[in-house]
């Protein structure tokens, strides 16, 4: 396979006949989606009969399929709760681990330093413990920790960098300010670029030149609103060792977005904790799972596999990908089944708070753009398994298309065959069981709310001052704005992505803006 193939980023970086393949395959999830919209749409009105069928019948299927991932969730809380409360440094002392160093890259843009020291200082709460005394005694000699700041975000994100280095150069093993130069050939500005380039360097200025072995530092890439709970290096520390392939893994943890919750709206509460209930799901099935946002590999894997993507959006799961292809398939994610906390969107206002959940949803949902990059390279390296490949793809293609388009036959082309078959179809006894049948799967469905929301409350942090009791109340009731949310922040903003990669009017990378509430403390729940 030609490893120039690793690293495309869209149909125009290719030529011949290689172009026009992944233009096609990059047409190929609209074109679904869409079609199986207008499809629905034109049934109703050509046989409406045949339409409330299949509705009645996808209703059956997304009733089984809601038990079956509710299933999952409540495992994977049970399995969570469960590791947050486990001493990891127990399960340690049998293992040799005084040999293994954390780095840590944060990338940021225009964060102010409260949210960059915030970060930070949880690095330094963290249990990773010193070699010498065998206590966490607030400085990490085994933790590296490089802050990577744009060019671009002018000199205020270089002085918050040197400020947030003055603070904490001391408290660690190896700490690192590294500037990503804007307008580099071959680039996009964003995360992918900045730690693509800041890892390079901090390779050659620290790993290099301390002499420290690459098959010995575990990586862990988080976004700048990451912090870590308590025992996360100890547990990633753990399942590196114990796992079958440590230098062919990545390892995922599950993003919890409760730094600033109490204070975010409750549509972008929904929003958040509804995507940490997908990552725990995927969790308990991680064969369907790939790295998202913060996520930890191996230095030796990263490296081997050629650094993060610089020239597209969703880098964080696009370096899984990166890797399965170039280890001709011989690579997975252990997940971690523990936490890591970050921002739930919030503004100034409520109408800037629901667009700023939109464009992150839309960023998100631009993963899309994996799918003809993984197609693409299944049919290129003849090397992976057949069997591998036909799962992945399926995975992929069939998620994407479930995303955008489930939850509007649900919750709104349901009653399409009402509206579009005419008089001889509402005269029949199916019209009028429609709505009925409909009705009564969606409430067997909704009933899954209930659990969802008692999860959801038990991942709040400590109630900060300034907010009452009476908080709570709306924070269990909040569970009621699903109807609209799947459809408004899922489908239609997933339809959104697809469209514009089958048109190829391609996205560049949106910062996600983060905001705090200052005048209330905000403590997490360890």
């Amino acid at each position: 396979m030609n490893d120039n193939y690793l690293h495309v980023g869209r149909a125009s970086d290719l030529t011949g006949s290689d172009r026009i393949l992944y233009r096609f395959l990059e047409i190929m999830p609209g074109v679904l989606s869409w079609g199986t919209i207008f499809l629905v749409i034109f049934m109703s009105w050509y046989n409406p009969v045949i339409a409330a069928l299949f509705i009645i019948v996808f209703d059956i299927y997304w009733v089984i399929k809601t038990i079956y991932l509710s299933v999952h969730l409540r495992i994977s809380w049970k399995k969570m709760q469960h590791y947050i409360n486990t001493d990891w440094s127990k399960r340690l002392e049998n293992l040799k681990y005084d040999h293994v160093w954390q780095m840590v890259v944060l990338p940021f843009y225009k964060e102010d330093f409260e949210v960059v020291s915030g970060s930070i200082s949880s690095l330094l709460e963290a249990k990773w413990f010193d070699l010498e005394t065998g206590e966490n005694n607030g400085h990490k000699k085994r933790m590296i920790v490089v802050l990577a700041y744009e060019e671009r975000a002018g000199e205020e994100a270089e002085n918050i960098a040197q400020g947030v280095m003055d603070k904490y150069k001391d408290k660690f093993a190896h700490f690192m300010i590294v500037r990503h130069p804007k307008d580099l050939p071959g680039e996009m500005p964003g995360k992918g670029s900045n730690i693509a380039w800041a890892t390079k360097v901090a390779r050659k200025e620290i790993l290099d030149k301390n002499n420290i072995e690459y098959e010995n530092v575990l990586l862990s890439a988080f976004d700048i609103d990451t912090r870590v709970y308590p025992q996360y290096f100890l547990c990633l520390t753990w399942h590196f060792l114990t796992c079958e392939h440590p230098y062919r893994s990545s390892f995922q943890p599950v993003p919890i977005y409760n730094n600033n919750i109490w204070d975010a709206p409750a549509l972008s509460r929904v929003v958040a904790t509804s995507g940490t209930f997908w990552q725990m799901i995927q969790q308990e099935r991680p064969e369907k799972l790939a790295t998202f946002s913060s996520h930890s590999m191996s230095f030796r894997a990263l490296h081997d596999a050629g650094y993060w993507q610089k020239n597209i959006v969703s880098e964080d799961s696009r370096i899984f990908w990166n890797s399965l292809i170039k280890f001709d398939g011989d690579y997975r994610v252990v997940p971690l089944s523990y936490p890591v906390s970050l921002d739930a969107n919030l503004a100034d206002s409520f109408w800037q708070t629901t667009k700023n959940v939109y464009k992150q949803q839309r960023r998100w949902t631009w993963g899309v753009e994996n799918a003809p990059y993984i197609l693409f390279n299944f049919l290129k390296n003849k090397r992976i398994p057949l069997a591998k490949k036909l799962r992945f793809s399926f995975v992929q293609v069939e998620g994407f298309w479930s995303l955008a388009t489930n939850p509007l036959i649900i919750f709104s082309l349901g009653w399409l065959p009402l509206m579009l078959g005419g008089v001889a179809f509402n005269d029949m006894v199916l019209s009028y069981n429609l709505p009925r049948i409909t009705r009564d799967l969606m409430t067997l469905a909704m009933l899954g709310l209930f659990m969802s929301a008692i999860i959801s409350m038990s991942f709040l942090p400590a109630r900060p001052k300034g907010q009452t009791k009476l908080k709570y109340f709306p924070m269990f009731l909040q569970w009621v704005l699903i109807p609209f949310t799947i459809p408004m922040f899922g489908a239609i903003p997933g339809l959104d992505s697809q469209m514009r990669l089958l048109l190829g009017k391609y996205m560049g990378f949106w910062v996600t803006p983060k905001y705090r509430v200052k005048s209330q403390e905000v403590r997490r729940k360890d």
